[in-house]
């Protein structure tokens, strides 16, 4: 195995990108601090930040009441993630007009392995940059991205992350560790807080202490395959990813303060599964346990997690959460619930299956089934919860559910089911 010693990959990151979206189709906002935020209440925090915003020392995270301090002109805006996705869509089409798409790493991060005749630094360079003027002229000019060029992904990613906004970083191979070892060990993707500690005893306090252990040592310290795979990485080795089954589909929610006593919560819940269940179906699994994460407000996080025969139909799903939904009021007597997390594990194809001898499919089933899948074909056609099962709570949002999340970027189908 040797290192490459070509600029193969390209990886686009899109800047502050929730933020410039709403900065896109609202021309007000463009030049002004924003920030994107989940409900419209001083007590949330920011889940995206503009660059002028970012300026004030506002980002991801910040509490609303304290970047209200840092900045009394902030502009706050309801997250639409439907819109996110739409344009994530955009940019896409775009992406594969200049290049082959190897990835979708989350909504705002793709790369491309660059076909052989695209690798040199010049060839390269001028592609990254009929990219980034094609995403502002047919996606959106408020749209930035910064774009790294290396022998592999994970450097091409690295890269992105030395110059923004509109950056455009190429790590060449002969040199690329003299531009790496200027950064720290967080800087490089992989490295939290518990690996800095782990590295840190181990006697490796920076980037190039690092470059220069062994794949060996670095499989010591991480204590897994991981660390030979991040070594190798680090020094521009080509690694194939490896492909994992998903192996859960779940929804979460922070409630709306209106939407935070028990009953209207329970309302959520069921909404919640209802939605896990139709994408469940439209992926073809099945699912063999239920998983209920409540926090309730001012206390303590309740979770409970119910064992099912194999199953795919709305009442089932129902059935275990009202189930498991009683234990927990009986249990912990909440007067208002902040968050309520719903999740469908253990998750089979239906060639998977295996006849369970303690459960025997009776017509009722059957009919359970085929009445979920025909609420799945009539919401599809005639627009969501055309047929629906209880009472749909409102939300600030206007849709319950259905939000991006990291690594994962919803089926535009889901905003209507």
């Amino acid at each position: 195995m040797k290192p490459g010693a070509a600029l193969s990959w390209l990886f686009l990151d899109l800047n502050s990108y929730f933020a410039s979206v709403e900065q896109q189709m609202n021309p007000a906002l463009r030049g002004k601090p924003v920030a994107v935020v989940p409900m419209m209440t001083d007590y949330t925090c920011a889940i995206a930040a503009s660059y002028e915003a970012k300026a004030y020392g506002i980002k991801t995270g910040t509490s609303i009441a304290e970047a209200k301090q840092l900045c009394p002109q902030l502009r706050c805006v309801l997250a639409r993630h439907n819109h996110y996705v739409e344009y994530h869509h955009k940019i896409v089409d775009e992406f594969t007009r200049h290049t082959p798409l190897n990835k979708v790493w989350s909504v705002d991060e793709m790369s491309s392995h660059l076909p052989p005749n695209k690798r040199t630094p010049e060839t390269v360079r001028a592609l990254a940059i009929r990219l980034r003027e094609g995403i502002w002229k047919n996606v959106g000019e408020a749209i930035n991205c910064s774009i790294g060029i290396a022998p592999n992904s994970f450097l091409a990613k690295i890269a992105t992350d030395m110059q923004k906004p509109n950056g455009l970083v190429i790590l060449q191979p002969e040199d690329m560790h003299h531009r790496l070892f200027a950064l720290d060990l967080m800087d490089l993707p992989g490295i939290n807080t518990n690996m800095h500690e782990r590295l840190r005893r181990a006697g490796v306090t920076t980037v190039e202490q690092l470059w220069h252990i062994s794949p060996k040592h670095a499989r010591l310290i991480w204590g897994s395959v991981s660390g030979e795979r991040f070594w190798y990485n680090l020094h521009g080795y080509d690694i194939p990813d490896t492909s994992t089954n998903p192996g859960m589909i779940g929804h979460s929610r922070i409630l709306d303060p209106e939407l935070r006593v028990p009953e209207k919560a329970r309302q959520v819940a069921r909404r919640l599964i209802l939605k896990a269940g139709t994408r469940l179906r439209r992926k073809s699994f099945y699912a063999t346990r239920l998983h209920l994460s409540v926090r309730i407000a001012d206390g303590p996080r309740w979770s409970g997690e119910m064992h099912m025969h194999p199953a795919q139909d709305n009442f089932t799903f129902l059935h275990a959460l009202d189930e498991m939904w009683e234990i927990m009021r009986s249990e912990e007597h909440p007067a208002k619930i902040k968050k309520i997390s719903v999740t469908l594990h253990g998750l089979r194809k239906p060639e998977e299956l295996t006849l369970d001898l303690f459960h025997v499919e009776t017509i009722q089933d059957k009919r359970q089934q085929s009445l979920s899948l025909l609420m799945d074909r009539i919401n599809e056609k005639f627009g969501a919860e055309t047929l629906r099962l209880g009472i749909s709570p409102q939300t600030q949002a206007g849709y319950l559910g259905t939000k991006i999340a990291f690594s994962r970027v919803p089926d535009l189908a889901e905003f209507t089911e």
